[in-house]
């Protein structure tokens, strides 16, 4: 680092995103990306809107926004829209936390949680998840902290259903509760119509997984009027332009293709059931995913040495050294023909080590 670096920044430790080496063609299921491409539809209106890419983009997002309120059943003034979900999740440190009022979320979950906290100055703590990896909910009892709860929990997978997510809303209505619902749309249920009962509820998505956009960077946040004016108040005095032309074009045509979208989900969660299925039968362990991934571990081989040996063979996965969970592999869920090479491959590594 430089001599010039910031003194309260010299021991931040910055979020890792999953590696994109580029030395050989790989199977690619380390970053939870979609493995289709946007339709035609989608392709279209971006290259339309780049022809205009010389003007500023509309900074109140006018039409992405109302079209996601309608989608959602929301008034336009409860959505907010970000560059991917990761810069509204930083919107909401940044408005709602401060050295008196802190962030606690579970010990594993999104790495970005401690990142933000930290950029921030902001004091968190880190609640163990149980041993089976899910969120006991009766841990957070008493916290007074502004909660940021995935659901479902990455990298397990893990999902609560709404139901308990409204007993923490209500438990304690004067602390606000963020929940992450990146992976919603391949199995779990979503609380965005809380926020019509909870004023301490805001609900963060993306258009990365289930809409095929990951390239795309854009994200939305639903809350109560008063907590998305409070996130647009940070918006604006920090990048006001925070989504591109190009981006709002194909967040509304990727809208107008919802059965595109819902199919795409339900081939996720069939080639999810059939990796599941095909790692048990090979020996693994698994959580119970309604991600776009799962999460498996092997009692012949460590979770780093399974990555790296997969890594020779061209296939990539997610490894996390966290002590807690460096057994496992979180695999992105693929093409059926991605998650067999998976397999194949797995299967012959398991085979060298007997």
């Amino acid at each position: 680092m430089s001599r010039f670096f910031s003194e309260r920044h010299r021991s931040l430790a910055p979020y890792v995103p999953g590696e994109q080496p580029r030395d050989m063609q790989y199977v690619k299921l380390n970053t939870n990306e979609s493995p289709f491409a946007p339709p035609q539809a989608v392709l279209d209106a971006v290259r339309e809107a780049a022809a205009q890419a010389h003007l500023y983009p509309d900074p109140a997002a006018a039409q992405l926004t109302a079209a996601l309120a309608a989608r959602y059943g929301v008034d336009k003034s409860e959505v907010i829209l970000g560059n991917g979900s990761d810069e509204i999740l930083n919107f909401a440190f940044m408005a709602f936390c401060d050295t008196e009022h802190g962030a606690a979320f579970p010990d594993i979950t999104y790495g970005f949680y401690p990142v933000f906290a930290a950029l921030h100055g902001i004091p968190f703590a880190e609640v163990p998840l149980r041993e089976d990896f899910t969120i006991g909910l009766a841990d957070y009892a008493g916290r007074r902290e502004v909660l940021f709860i995935a659901n479902p929990n990455a990298p397990t997978g893990i999902a609560l259903p709404p139901e308990e997510i409204e007993a923490l809303l209500a438990a304690d209505p004067n602390r606000l509760v963020v929940v992450d619902e990146a992976y919603v749309d391949f199995g779990a249920r979503s609380c965005v119509p809380l926020i019509h009962v909870y004023d301490n509820l805001l609900v963060v998505q993306t258009f990365s997984k289930s809409r095929s956009l990951a390239g795309a960077r854009l994200g939305m946040g639903f809350g109560c009027g008063a907590l998305i004016a409070d996130l647009h108040a940070i918006r604006n005095s920090t990048n006001p332009y925070n989504v591109s032309r190009m981006g709002m074009a194909a967040g509304l045509a990727m809208l107008a293709c919802e059965e595109e979208m819902k199919a795409n989900c339900a081939a996720v969660a069939e080639n999810r059931a059939f990796t599941a299925a095909a790692l048990r039968e090979l020996g693994f362990s698994l959580t119970p995913s309604t991600a776009n991934f799962v999460f498996a571990a092997h009692p012949a081989i460590g979770g780093e040495e399974l990555y790296l040996r997969l890594k020779e063979r061209g296939v990539l996965v997610r490894h996390f050294s966290l002590p807690r969970i460096r057994a496992y592999n979180r695999i992105t869920i693929g093409t059926r023909e991605q998650m067999q090479t998976l397999l194949a491959a797995i299967q012959t590594i398991l085979e060298e080590k007997r």
